[in-house]
């Protein structure tokens, strides 16, 4: 398999939430792995850092602005067709509203509320670090 390609994403709070519910989004159907929750993000592009690329895709794809928080952590992980290095990040936002354009549905949730089975599989790995509080 070739060298895996860079994505990043951001584990995203609302800065005014007192309870810190998190960001998911549902991969649209004209999409790979349609169907699947995400933690949203995208490719890093040549030239940019991730946290760059990270605040790049978060506008292009629902319209927020982001502050990039803390590190979480990364992880390979070798889908059918591709391989991917996933880097991951908390991400905070003061916008409410956002605008859905490759993803079909959204939702704020706790960690616990989270399923596993419903996150893309690169995902998974970050969610018992958010359940067990990595903040």
């Amino acid at each position: 398999m070739t060298q895996p390609v860079h994505v990043v994403a951001a584990v995203i709070f609302r800065t005014h939430d007192s309870e810190k519910k998190i960001l998911t989004v549902r991969r649209g159907p004209d999409q790979s792995g349609a169907g699947a929750w995400e933690f949203p993000g995208g490719k890093v592009e040549a030239g940019e850092s991730p946290i760059q690329a990270l605040k790049r895709e978060i506008e292009e794809e629902l319209g927020l602005s982001v502050h990039v928080r803390d590190y979480i952590g990364e992880v390979v992980h070798d889908y059918p067709a591709k391989s991917i290095r996933l880097s991951v990040y908390w991400a905070e936002t003061e916008k409410e509203e956002l605008v859905l354009v490759d993803h079909d549905a959204f939702k704020w949730s706790l960690p616990e509320e989270i399923q596993s089975a419903d996150l893309s599989a690169a995902d998974r790995p970050f969610l018992e670090k958010l359940i067990h509080g990595k903040r």
